[in-house]
Order: C-alpha cells, then sequence, then structure tokens
C-alpha cells in the first residue's frame, strides 16, 4: 500500500493563522482574509517539514487507506480539543498526503541529532518506505496490534505520535532494509540512534532498546514500552509476537554465526525475560516474566523460571493476542509438585 489520495485538509494553516477554530466557515468575506499562510518552518523549526510530493508512482495504490482515514479524522478531532496543539498535529499528520510520509516525519524529528538533521532522517525514511511494500505493509500491522492489545493505546495516531515502541520498530524496520541493500554504515548509524532515542534512566541504571539492523522481525509486532529490548544480529522474531520491556534476545559468548534465539509466531515473551542462545520458542508458547530461557520451549507450552522449565499448556490458540501472561498459579503448582515429588523419592 503506498500513499491514498485524499482532500488535503487545505483550510487549516489558513484558519490556524487567524487563531480560529476548526470548524469550516461557509462566510466567504471572513474566509477571504485568511489567504496567508501560517510560517511553520519559522515558528516551529524543529520539524522537518516535506519540501516535495510523494512520488506515487513507484508504490502500489490499492483503495481506501482505513488506518490513514482514521488518523487523520483522530487528527482533526484533537486539534479541536486541544487547540495548542493544531500546529503539531498540522505538521505531524495532517500535512501529509499517506502514512508513510506522515511517519517519515515524525521518525525524523525523533530521532535528530545536532550532526543527523530531520530534513536528511526525513529524506532516508521517505525514501525507504515509499518504495518498499513490506515496510507498508509492515506498519499498518504493527499499528493494529498496538491498538488490539496495549490498552494504554487510545488510538492509531497517538501510537503513531507517541509510542516510543513503535517508533523503535519502525525505525529498525528501516535500517533493516538499509542492512539489506548493503548500506551497512547508514543502517548502523540508524541503529545508534535508535538506542539513544529509546534510553531512559530508572534506579537501576540506563536502559535502552538495542535492534541489531540485521536481525529479522516479523508483522503485527507489539513492543510494549519499548525500553530495555536488545535483539540481537541473527535473531528471528516470527509474526504477531509480543515483547514485553526488558525482553533479551541474545547469545552465549564470543561465538559467530547463526547465534541467537528463534522466535516463533504468536509468541508472547513477558517482561524481563532474557533468552540465550540459537534455541527456538515454539509457536503459542508464553514465556513469563523474569524467566531466563537457555534450552527450547515447545510450542503452545508455558515456561517460567531460573533457567526456565514447561509448568503447563495454553489454552487459547493465540496468548501474544490475548496478553494473558500471568503464570502465578501454574508456576506454584508446579514448585508444590516438584517439592512433592521430591520428598517422595
Amino acid at each position: 500500500m503506498g500513499c491514498v489520495s485524499d482532500k488535503r485538509w487545505e483550510s487549516f494553516p489558513d484558519m490556524f493563522s487567524a487563531g480560529l477554530s476548526l470548524k469550516e466557515t461557509q462566510d466567504e468575506e471572513k474566509e477571504a482574509k485568511f489567504n496567508a499562510k501560517f510560517p511553520f518552518e519559522k515558528v516551529f523549526p524543529v520539524y522537518a517539514m516535506s519540501l516535495s510530493k510523494p512520488d506515487t508512482d513507484s508504490i502500489l495504490n490499492s483503495g481506501r487507506d482505513p488506518i490513514w482515514e482514521a488518523v487523520r479524522e483522530e487528527a482533526k478531532l484533537e486539534a479541536e480539543k486541544e487547540p495548542i496543539l493544531s500546529s503539531f498535529l498540522y505538521a505531524s499528520i495532517l500535512a501529509h498526503d499517506c502514512l508513510e510520509q506522515a511517519l517519515a516525519f515524525v521518525l525524523a524529528n525523533r530521532l535528530q541529532n545536532p550532526t543527523l538533521l530531520a530534513t536528511q532522517l526525513m529524506d532516508i525514511f521517505s525514501n525507504v518506505m515509499m518504495h518498499d511494500r513490506d515496510i507498508q505493509r509492515s506498519i499498518r500491522l504493527d499499528v493494529q496490534a498496538f491498538i488490539d492489545r496495549d490498552p494504554a493505546c487510545l488510538s492509531y495516531s497517538s501510537a503513531l505520535l507517541y509510542l516510543k515502541g513503535y517508533h523503535s520498530l519502525q525505525s529498525y524496520r528501516v535500517a533493516h532494509a538499509l542492512w539489506k541493500q548493503g548500506r551497512n554504515v547508514l543502517a548502523l548509524a540508524l541503529q545508534s540512534r535508535i538506542s539513544e532515542f529509546s534510553l531512559c534512566e530508572d534506579n537501576k541504571g540506563l536502559l535502552m532498546t538495542q535492534f541489531n539492523a540485521a536481525a529479522k522481525i516479523g508483522d503485527g509486532i507489539l513492543l510494549d514500552h519499548g525500553t530495555g529490548v536488545v535483539i540481537g544480529e541473527t535473531a528471528v522474531v516470527g509474526n504477531r509476537v509480543s515483547l514485553m520491556h526488558g525482553v533479551t534476545l541474545g547469545g552465549t559468548g564470543k561465538e559467530t554465526g547463526d547465534r541467537h534465539p528463534k522466535v516463533g509466531d504468536l509468541a508472547l515473551l513477558g517482561a524481563c525475560v532474557t533468552v540465550l542462545g540459537n534455541i527456538k520458542i515454539g509457536e503459542g508458547a508464553m514465556i513469563a516474566a523474569g524467566s531466563l530461557v537457555l534450552k527450547h520451549v515447545p510450542p503452545h507450552s508455558m515456561v517460567a523460571g531460573t533457567p526456565a522449565q514447561v509448568i503447563g499448556s495454553i489454552d487459547e490458540q493465540d496468548p501474544s493476542l490475548t496478553m494473558n501472561h500471568d503464570a502465578t498459579k501454574e508456576f506454584f503448582k508446579h514448585v508444590a509438585v516438584s517439592f512433592r515429588d521430591g520428598r517422595s523419592k
């Protein structure tokens, strides 16, 4: 999917410059007063405004784009409710023709620094996303995953504008595309900026999200919070997987080659799960929070502990979609049974 033809909200900058509300006016005399364009570039220099129309000839136009339409409608409503955000919402969403352009703008302004300018990043993100059908599909499936599985995600537009997990994931997708093109240095530069952008501090120190640009991550991913997640170079994450904060998919030493975990479709990895080595997490498996996984996990099983052990099976088919990762009852039942069996020997 590419840019979907959509009537742009052309009257907004005119009305905003005169301090009007977003309601359409029928009065031609009043409308004539507001022909001057609002100088966004001067008043809000931090934003990298798109200087050219997107190249829609090189991408697939497939009719309506319901997610983009929802994003625009939400932005209009939010601008009416919070006029102080009107310029921000216009620059980030309403000034653009499609989801790809808006996302490129948001990511560019998130990841910019004094030597890697927002305008440069905007060109990079736009060029990749506007010509990569896989990414066009992934950014929509990912935002739908946030809507469906994260109760804190209030709307499509809030995911696009504010959720660090979504931003980190889409920035990785661009870096991965560049890596596949052989532009490894640029991919690593973006990878570094993603890590810095996701950096936060708690009482245990600094936490960051680190995606190796060479890792392979599927569609429909929920990256909750987007903090403290580490995904190694040869790791593979399947489709519709949910990853909580603090998840590590790492290696076990200095070995080279294929050395990182492979996570099957529909798996759910709880907060602060660590999976080490070239091992497989089966399809539909659930890893309880705080577990250390050192061996293969069977499909549709529940594991917990340090080191992790199988403590039960998954009743529902898709734990990553239900987001039910409370293994307390099963874990203590497993501990009680193990203790009883140990005493009977």
